[in-house]
């Protein structure tokens, strides 16, 4: 029973202790969102990031749980960390260093950690820089400036303040990861987005108090919601299972191998990396129109919004692009199927090597369509449900997918720990398993 799996956490001392120490550390990350930069009026600025919104500015908001708008010492976020991991992921195909340290094991693995670090914080000061700079050259909608003091002295304290608030972040990241429940910059962005939701649910019911919703319209939309968020579960788990036979060798007195296993592929084996490339590069363009009085960019700008009809065509066909992209970089067929071979695997019916590769990347090549269509979909609802049923506030997309995945990925955690020690999981026959 799902009560009783849920009861078991607290007679399990270790699981109850990381339970604790995972969110004593997001509730000093929520702190450090409120705490401000020194010389930012913060009036101004909230004024300003209100007329920015279907910017990219407002997906850097939304990773960083809304500490950009408030401009407070975690402004940055984690979103530094992630583009230095997604670059250091992206050059392990083009430098053979960092193929060769990849494949060396744990070992290899802490030093593309070390040099993930040191992106980060290089990332962070140039981002920190282009703030500062930026800033000083902002206004809110009423005229007011934004920096109080502009200045070198300005630019120094914002660099220096906000390299400092993403180090912390992704400190307590890799605390979360290493002692605590789950994957620590996951939870992190994951307590940024849910930190949100009360806002919006007030919202929700103020436009029913005054009566511009209606009861049923929200029955429907609870039903929709819930719909959409079982289903993102349902393809999130889902695998394709290639079956894989051992054989037979005798090894001294011993035989080993014969026994028959699978090779899972998930459906949407990149995540949610192309949505957020895709977004960031269609957004582009309208934050750089924010800045400039050019009637042509302007135009590009409007056509180039959340809800515009070019925009979402243009928003799927980068999905799509970046969600085979990004499968052919982090999962490479021919290595699989030597691995495979060098363990005295095959998959039944194919002979081992090039045509073992050849079938598994046209496996994955299919299955990595009906993903596309799948994040598409997802990352397609919001606008549909804003510009044509007036909902009053952002459901699906990104963020959407991230909780759930995380919320997913942190109950397995979970489940693993009670199941070790004998305990009920949280569903009644051994929990969350990746379906056929």
């Amino acid at each position: 029973m799902v009560g009783s799996g849920f009861g078991n956490i607290f007679k399990i001392p270790e699981l109850k202790r990381r339970i604790l120490y995972t969110l004593a550390l997001l509730f000093v990350y929520r702190i450090g969102v409120h705490v401000p930069t020194p010389g930012i009026d913060t009036v101004a600025l909230a004024s300003f990031f209100a007329k920015m919104e279907g910017t990219i500015f407002g997906i850097f908001n939304m990773f960083s749980g809304g500490a950009l708008e408030q401009l407070s010492v975690f402004a940055l976020g984690i979103m530094p960390y992630i583009s230095a991991s997604i670059i250091l992921q992206l050059l392990t195909v083009v430098i053979p260093h960092l193929e060769r340290l990849k494949n060396e094991g744990e070992q290899g693995r802490k030093k593309i950690t070390q040099y993930t670090r040191y992106g980060t914080v290089v990332l962070s000061i140039i981002q920190g820089f282009g703030i500062s700079v930026g800033l000083e050259s902002m206004t809110s909608p009423g005229g007011a400036p934004i920096v109080l003091v502009p200045g070198w002295g300005f630019r120094l304290m914002t660099v220096l303040t906000l390299t400092a608030g993403t180090a912390f972040i992704m400190w307590l990241g890799e605390q979360i990861t290493e002692r605590g429940i789950g994957n620590g910059i996951s939870l992190i962005i994951f307590a940024g987005i849910v930190a949100r939701m009360p806002t919006a649910i007030m919202n929700t019911f103020r436009l029913i108090s005054t009566g511009e919703m209606n009861i049923f319209a929200l029955v429907i939309l609870t039903l929709l919601m819930v719909l959409v968020v079982g289903f993102i579960i349902f393809v999130e788990q889902g695998q394709r299972r290639i079956p894989v036979q051992y054989a037979k060798r005798v090894v001294g007195r011993r035989m080993y191998g014969g026994q028959s296993t699978h090779l899972p592929l998930k459906i949407n084996t990149s995540g949610v990396i192309p949505p957020i490339f895709a977004s960031s590069i269609i957004m582009f363009p309208a934050t750089i129109a924010s800045f400039i009085t050019i009637p042509w960019m302007k135009s590009i700008a409007d056509a180039m919004r959340p809800g515009n009809p070019f925009y979402e065509l243009l928003y799927v066909g980068f999905i799509f692009f970046f969600c085979y992209f990004y499968t052919a970089v982090t999962f490479n067929p021919v290595d699989v199927a030597d691995n495979m071979k060098k363990n005295g695997g095959y998959i039944p019916g194919i002979r081992p090597g090039k045509r073992t590769a050849d079938y598994i990347d046209r496996v994955l090549t299919r299955i990595t369509l009906g993903g596309a269509i799948y994040v598409s979909a997802v990352c397609v609802l919001p606008s549909i449900l804003i510009t044509r049923f007036n909902v009053p506030f952002y459901f699906g997309g990104t963020a959407l997918l991230i909780v759930v995945g995380v919320a997913i990925d942190t109950v397995a955690q979970m489940e693993s720990h009670m199941l070790t020690r004998h305990y009920e999981g949280f569903l009644k026959k051994g929990g969350i398993r990746g379906r056929r």
